[in-house]
């Protein structure tokens, strides 16, 4: 048996792409000085992501830092199941989205808007 040490900063992990992305919507909002990210129940699988643009923590936030100048803040109550979590912006067609690849997640919507998480 073997015991894994939870580390808060190593819950989420950003690609160059999507890093490059966040910042510049960061920049691009007045008053923005991060991203915030949880998990909320929600949709018709159990959960889905919420992002926001903000200028400050909340109160049990977790600071992930990212890169200079991006800050991120997590959700303590949403750290678990992102746990593991890789963030990217990608292109599919003329589309272009910030993709969660979640390990934890067992499951989705057919729209992609919810996952669901097996504990």
């Amino acid at each position: 048996m073997t015991v894994q040490t939870f580390i808060p900063e190593q819950a989420i992990t950003l690609t160059p792409a999507a890093i490059q992305h966040m910042a510049a919507e960061v920049a691009r909002q007045e008053g923005a000085a991060a991203v915030r990210i949880s998990v909320k129940p929600s949709g018709c699988s159990g959960f889905m992501y919420d992002m926001e643009l903000v200028s400050e923590p909340q109160t049990d936030d977790v600071q992930i830092q990212v890169a200079e100048p991006l800050r991120l803040y997590v959700a303590k109550d949403s750290l678990e199941v992102l746990a593991g979590t890789e963030l990217d912006f990608v292109q599919q067609g003329l589309n272009r989205i910030l993709q969660f690849r979640n390990p934890n997640a067992t499951s989705e919507c057919g729209c992609g808007e919810s996952f669901s998480v097996t504990k």
